[in-house]
């Protein structure tokens, strides 16, 4: 018989990883960037944090090490995008193949080790499980209750209005991409020190594009973000229980179906966009469009 509890628990650690993405991405995107290089810091984050884990036997030092990793690599993506105003598409692109390549050069001296242990926290599940949880409401309330978070959408909607009132574009928009290069890089920790427990090259597997639809599924939202990350981590735990139960389903198939997913999700949200002038009317208004402070 099958426990919901346990299901339901399992759903929530599975979607982990893309709802700490997600949510930074999130953030990112209401600062009116579009940072397509998730995939790129999710490695980076997965590297670092398992590297440090491994060095010192702590897990929690390693998910500090993957947040410090992953704002890291991310600065890169600020210095071409807020100081160099290169195209934030090609940009974005660019640091995914650069996460990617870095990761498989230094991840090789790790292959084969095994991450330390980490202590459970309540219901047996992580406490890194927790803390995205968390990070849903504090999220909502930073970007609808708080000042800060009320001039980060404002220079996301129109970045020269907010110039105009005195506010730096380019530093809110540089603290925001720190920001979700650290939740990415939390994320991408979780896979390789909480679920897989090893280093493995490639091994977020496309979580970060995921993540990416993720944002755009949710418009814009912190709650949707949560739902959004929740029906990725249905589908996994879907594919694992029919694997489990001995179902005739070619494993390649169970493999993509995070990604029919994705493509499915897309869809509707093009869709709906055709059809309903309001639901595009979410996304932030500047989303991708780079700032020049003298013109």
């Amino acid at each position: 018989m099958i426990d919901p509890l346990s299901v339901f628990l399992l759903l929530v650690a599975a979607a982990t990883p893309i709802l700490f993405a997600a949510l930074g991405e999130l953030v990112v995107e209401r600062a009116g960037v579009l940072n397509l290089g998730v995939e790129g810091m999710m490695i980076a984050g997965a590297l670092s944090g398992f590297a440090a884990a491994h060095a010192t036997g702590n897990p929690f030092v390693g998910f500090l090490a993957a947040a410090v990793g992953g704002a890291a690599i991310s600065l890169l993506f600020a210095l071409l995008t807020q100081v160099l105003l290169a195209n934030q598409v090609a940009s974005g692109l660019a640091l995914t193949l650069f996460g990617l390549g870095l990761a498989a050069l230094f991840g090789k001296p790790l292959e084969g080790i095994k991450a330390p242990s980490m202590t459970a926290g309540p219901l047996g599940i992580s406490w890194i499980v927790w803390l995205g949880l968390a990070m849903v409401p504090l999220i909502w309330w930073f970007l609808n209750r708080s000042r800060a978070g009320l001039i980060l959408r404002g220079v996301g909607e129109n970045h020269d209005a907010a110039h105009a009132l005195g506010y730096p574009v380019h530093l809110v928009r540089g603290a925001a991409i720190a920001f979700g290069g650290a939740m990415a890089g939390v994320g991408g920790a979780f896979i390789s020190i909480a679920t897989v427990l090893q280093w493995t090259e490639g091994m977020t597997a496309g979580a970060g594009w995921i993540a990416l639809a993720i944002v755009v599924f949710s418009n814009w939202t912190a709650v949707g973000v949560l739902a959004g990350a929740w029906l990725f981590g249905g589908v996994t735990v879907l594919q694992l229980r029919l694997q489990a139960a001995g179902i005739k389903v070619p494993v390649q198939l169970l493999s993509m179906a995070p990604y029919l997913a994705t493509i499915i999700v897309l869809v509707l949200i093009s869709a709906r966009q055709k059809f309903s002038r309001r639901a595009g009317g979410a996304a932030p208004g500047s989303l991708g469009q780079n700032f020049h402070a003298l013109r």
